[in-house]
C-alpha cells in the first residue's frame, strides 16, 4: 500500500507540473484579457471591460444571436448593460435575441458579476497555488477589501460563494417553475438565478417579472439572491468564519453593510407602502410585498420589477433614485456609491460638526485616507451623475420629463436596471450617454479616474484598515 501511495504522489506531482507548464504556455490571463495587458490595474480593468463590451456587441449582432433590424448602438447598449450587470435594455431581449443571443447575454452577466479576471485568478491559483502581485493588484482593484482579509482566500471564496448561491437558486426555482408550467422552466431558472445573484435584472420575459407579482415564493427567492449578491463577499466570508469559530470577530465593514442595508431597505419599503398611489389598489399584504421587492431591487441594484414603474409619482421616483444612488456594498455584485462610502462620509460630517480631530464611527477609528477616498468618490460620482442628467436632458428636450431622466441616469450609473419606461423613446445620443454611465458605474469612478490621469505604474500602498470603501 505504501508503494502505491508513493506512486500516486509522484504521479500527482508530475501532473501538477504539467498543468503549470500548460497554463504558462497557453497564458490564460492574456486570453481572458483579450490580449491587452497593462502594469496599471485600473487601466487593465477599464480597457478590459471596454473590450468585452465591444466583443459582446459584435457577437450579439451576428445572425444566429439576434433578429435583423437592431442597430449596433442597441447591441452595444445591451452588451454593456449585461457586462455591467445593469439590466437596462433598449430592445426586448425575449423577442429580439435568440437562445444563443440570450446565452451570450448571460455569459456577459456572469463575467461582470464575478469580475472578468476573478475566474482566471481562481484557475491559476488552483494550479500554481500563487496569485502573483500583478493579478492580486487587479483583483483588489475590482473588489474593495479590508486588509484583514487575504486576497488569495477571497478569490476562492468569491467563486465558491457565487456558484453555491447560483446552484441553490436553480434548485429552488426549477422544480417550482416546472410544477407551475412556466415556459422553458430550466432555462428560466438558470437565467433568472444568475441574473438575480449578479444583480443584473435581465429577464427572458417581455414583462420582466410582472407575471410573478402575486407569487410570494418567487419574490422571496429572487430577493434572497439579490441580497446575497449585493451585500458582498466580505459579509459572506465573515458569516462563514463566525459559524466556524464563535470567537471570531465580525469585521467593521460587515457591521456597516448590515446596518445600512437594513435601514435603507426599510425606509424605501415604508415610503412605497404608504405614499405610492399606484400601489394603493392592492390589499395590504400584496402591497407590502410589492413595496419590499422594489425597495430590495433598487437598493441591491438588481433592477427587477413586478409592476410598471412608469406609473410612479415623482416623489417615489426620487426616493428610488436616491436608493439606487447609495446602492449596494463593496466586494459584491451590485453598484452605486456603496454603503461603506456613505458611512465614512457620515462619520466625517459628524466628527467635524463636533470639532473632533479623529474620524471614528461605532468606536472604530477610520484613517484619513479612507475618508478622503470616500469624499473623492462622492464628489466624482455625483458630478458624473449630474453631467449625465444634463446631457440626456439636452438631447431629450420634449420626449421625457426631468424626473424620469434622473431615474434613468441614476439607474444606469448605479448599474441597477430599473426603468421609467422612456428607453424606447430616447435618441441615439442619449443611449450613448447611458452606455458611458453604465461603463463608469461598472469600472468605478476612482478606478476610471486613475486610469485616465495616473501615468506611472508606481502607486503607494495604502495603510491597513478594517473598513473597505
Amino acid at each position: 500500500m505504501k508503494r502505491y501511495s508513493r506512486i500516486l504522489k509522484i504521479f500527482a506531482a508530475r501532473m501538477r507540473r504539467f498543468l503549470i507548464m500548460a497554463a504558462l504556455r497557453v497564458n490564460l490571463e492574456n486570453i481572458l484579457s483579450l490580449g491587452y495587458k497593462s502594469d496599471m490595474p485600473q487601466k487593465q480593468l477599464a480597457v478590459g471591460y471596454a473590450l468585452y463590451a465591444a466583443l459582446g456587441a459584435f457577437l450579439l449582432s451576428l445572425p444566429f444571436a439576434s433578429v435583423s433590424g437592431i442597430s449596433i448602438v442597441d447591441h452595444l447598449f445591451n452588451a454593456m448593460s449585461a457586462l455591467s450587470t445593469t439590466g437596462l435594455t433598449s430592445v426586448d431581449v425575449s423577442v429580439n435575441y435568440t437562445f444563443a443571443g440570450q446565452m451570450i447575454i448571460l455569459l456577459l452577466i456572469q463575467i461582470g458579476g464575478l469580475g472578468y479576471m476573478t475566474l482566471s485568478s481562481f484557475i491559476m491559483l488552483g494550479i500554481t497555488r500563487h496569485l502573483g502581485s500583478a493579478k492580486n493588484n487587479i483583483f483588489t482593484s475590482q473588489f474593495s477589501l479590508p486588509d484583514s482579509m487575504c486576497g488569495q482566500s477571497m478569490v476562492r471564496n468569491i467563486v465558491k460563494f457565487t456558484f453555491f448561491f447560483e446552484a441553490l437558486g436553480i434548485v429552488l426555482l426549477y422544480p417550482y417553475f416546472l410544477f407551475h408550467d412556466v415556459e422553458s422552466p430550466l432555462w428560466s431558472a438558470v437565467f433568472h438565478t444568475i441574473s438575480a445573484f449578479c444583480t443584473a435584472g435581465f429577464s427572458i420575459y417581455t414583462d420582466n417579472l410582472m407575471r410573478f407579482r402575486d407569487d410570494i415564493y418567487v419574490n422571496i427567492v429572487i430577493m434572497m439572491l439579490c441580497y446575497m449578491g449585493a451585500m458582498g463577499f466580505i459579509m459572506m466570508t465573515d458569516i462563514v468564519k463566525k459559524f466556524r469559530d464563535r470567537r471570531y470577530r465580525i469585521t467593521f465593514t460587515t457591521k456597516i453593510i448590515i446596518r445600512i442595508t437594513c435601514a435603507l431597505s426599510m425606509i424605501s419599503t415604508l415610503h412605497l407602502y404608504y405614499c405610492e398611489p399606484s400601489l394603493q389598489q392592492y390589499e395590504w399584504g400584496k402591497r407590502f410585498m410589492i413595496a419590499m421587492f422594489h425597495s430590495v431591487s433598487a437598493m441591491t441594484t438588481a433592477g427587477y420589477n413586478t409592476v410598471d414603474l412608469s406609473h410612479l409619482v415623482p416623489i417615489s421616483m426620487f426616493v428610488m433614485s436616491f436608493t439606487m444612488y447609495i446602492g449596494a456594498s463593496p466586494s459584491g455584485t451590485g453598484g452605486g456609491l456603496k454603503s461603506t462610502t456613505l458611512s465614512a462620509i457620515y462619520a466625517y460630517t459628524k466628527n467635524k460638526l463636533g470639532y473632533r480631530g479623529d474620524i471614528s464611527l461605532m468606536n472604530n477609528l477610520i484613517p484619513s485616507y479612507r475618508v478622503e477616498t470616500a469624499l473623492t468618490t462622492f464628489v466624482l460620482y455625483t458630478f458624473v451623475l449630474f453631467s449625465g442628467i444634463y446631457l440626456i436632458t439636452m438631447f431629450e428636450p420634449d420626449s421625457a420629463d426631468i424626473m424620469k431622466i434622473v431615474f434613468e441616469a441614476s439607474s444606469a450609473l448605479a448599474t441597477t436596471g430599473l426603468t421609467s419606461g422612456i428607453l424606447t423613446m430616447i435618441t441615439v445620443e442619449s443611449k450613448i450617454i447611458l452606455i458611458l454611465l453604465m461603463f463608469i458605474g461598472r469600472v468605478g469612478v476612482i478606478s476610471l479616474g486613475n486610469a485616465l490621469l495616473i501615468r506611472s505604474h508606481e502607486q503607494k500602498r495604502m495603510m491597513n484598515d478594517d473598513l473597505a470603501v
